[in-house]
């Protein structure tokens, strides 16, 4: 029987699954966009039954579409959009409160006042991370905080916590699994990157000690079997990782050195730093990349809140365009792409500046600015971002030779080109640009013995294309320097 791999690819914006051969050749796919909730300023939220719902529908769908069974699927990957925090009652199943996504600030002023506190060293030290609404335990705390009967639903030992891999795995279980991945719970500010364990004293500080907390597991691991009656047979489940580890997987930046950047809702770009993880004196994070056999590597990443979403609000906000796909020529129509500047702060700036309070502009705008120029604007922002990143790594000691890029953006050879340019590096695109979703089914095929080893996976990477810079030189450093005059315009912290 031929055997397949079928990987669960939960976004911001919306669901995909995903049908894999054994050789890594993409066999199906189905998508399934859902609601973005935005309460108040700066919040963020999704309904979990839409992302529940959503998750079985494309399934379902692709193997209807595709023709192939339940039985002939070896495995499942799961691959989510990281941080996002969800709680529910394991009595009934359900949340007791919209997922808080990971773009969501409303935790801001109480992660000042755990900087005020002096906490930011511990923090740092032990997680990586920089105390930010970003990171999932405050969303944990906010929500035992402000929903009614949350905290007495955890102290009576019924309130699971879990971020969207967690959850969909319950579910896909029927409550027989709560596990995650190390990747994804080195991401809530909760997690102890070197003991790989649950850090008790930074949940005792923030209160959140009454929550149960999924099992940590590699990335690639036996994490439970689906419920027949989901689609049709049991599947085991067999990797997991947050999207952009996952991404890193499948781009096969296996080697110390090697970097992807990922251009999806948001940008980020991860540093492959082996075995040792990597302090940054310029506000990165230090993170797992992926855990397999209980073997940790390490990598050092920049977190970019808003690259497509950009393009979406040009889109179904500013109504510019209406497919995606018009960016491409219109960017090339663009006259006065040289002045106008689009930063878009709409949920606060990420890495390396970290203003969860500065909001968007647009500067630069003359009377003849045209729809062209500010969609490029847009485009532009994304590869600034980028700039902004790599300036930050190689201040702590990190060098670039190339960049490997995915995601749903790059198939716009006019950003890419653009990227190369800004960044003066070689910029390579893969072949399969689905490279999250190829990630968690590497790692499924990991464990159960469809792939041999990261090696076999290395040689399946294959380019489909390279941009080189070719921009008059000096001319990306000052479209830079422009760059950073508008961010400076917008930024409310030094």
């Amino acid at each position: 029987m031929t055997h397949y791999i079928l990987a669960i690819d939960q976004g911001t914006t919306s669901s995909r699954a995903i049908l894999f051969d054994t050789k890594g050749t993409r066999v199906g796919q189905s998508q399934q966009e859902f609601p973005q909730i935005f309460p108040n300023d700066g919040w963020v939220e999704h309904d979990p039954e839409d992302i529940w719902t959503s998750t079985l529908s494309v399934c379902r769908s692709v193997l209807k579409d595709t023709g192939i069974s339940a039985e002939e699927i070896a495995t499942i990957g799961i691959t989510n959009q990281r941080e996002t925090t969800i709680l529910w009652d394991t009595e009934t199943g359900k949340p007791v409160y919209n997922a808080i996504v990971w773009q969501d600030r409303r935790t801001s002023e109480y992660c000042q006042t755990l900087s005020d506190q002096g906490l930011s060293e511990k923090v740092q030290e032990k997680t990586g991370l920089l105390i930010d609404p970003y990171f999932s335990a405050t969303k944990i705390r906010w929500i035992l905080d402000n929903v009614e009967g949350a905290r007495e639903t955890a102290k009576a030992g019924r309130l699971a916590f879990g971020t969207v891999d967690s959850f969909l795995l319950w579910r896909l279980t029927n409550g027989e699994s709560h596990k995650t991945d190390a990747t994804n719970a080195a991401r809530t500010m909760a997690f102890n990157i070197h003991t790989q364990q649950w850090d008790d004293e930074l949940i005792a500080l923030l209160d959140i000690g009454d929550v149960l907390f999924p099992e940590v597991m590699d990335c690639s691991a036996d994490f439970g079997v689906i419920d027949a009656s989901w689609l049709g047979a049991e599947i085991p489940v067999n990797g997991i990782a947050g999207d952009q580890q996952a991404a890193l997987v499948g781009q096969a930046c296996f080697a110390p050195g090697m970097v992807k950047s990922t251009y999806g809702t948001g940008c980020f770009l991860i540093l492959n730093t082996g075995d040792k993880p990597i302090r940054s004196d310029h506000k990165m994070l230090t993170t797992v990349g992926y855990r397999l056999k209980g073997e940790v590597t390490y990598a050092l990443e920049g977190s970019i809140f808003v690259a497509g979403a950009a393009i979406q609000w040009l889109r179904d906000g500013l109504k510019l365009f209406s497919d995606a796909k018009e960016t491409q020529s219109l960017a090339k129509q663009a006259l006065n792409d040289d002045s106008v500047y689009l930063v878009p702060a709409f949920t606060g700036l990420g890495a390396p500046y970290w203003d969860p309070d500065a909001r968007g502009a647009m500067i630069g705008l003359t009377r003849d600015t045209s729809v062209a120029d500010i969609v490029s604007a847009g485009l532009r922002s994304v590869c600034y971002q980028t700039k902004d990143l790599v300036g930050a790594m190689a201040q702590d000691g990190a060098t670039f030779s190339s960049l490997r890029v995915d995601g749903g953006m790059v198939i716009n050879d006019v950003m890419v080109q653009f990227l190369s340019d800004v960044l003066e590096i070689t910029v390579e695109r893969p072949l399969v640009t689905e490279t999250t979703a190829l990630g968690a089914a590497f790692l499924a095929g990991l464990q159960v013995g469809l792939f041999q080893s990261l090696e076999e996976i290395e040689q399946l990477w294959t380019a489909d294309k390279s941009f080189e810079p070719s921009m008059e030189k000096g001319t990306g450093d000052k479209l830079y320097k422009g760059w950073q005059k508008a961010v400076d315009r917008v930024r409310t912290r030094a």
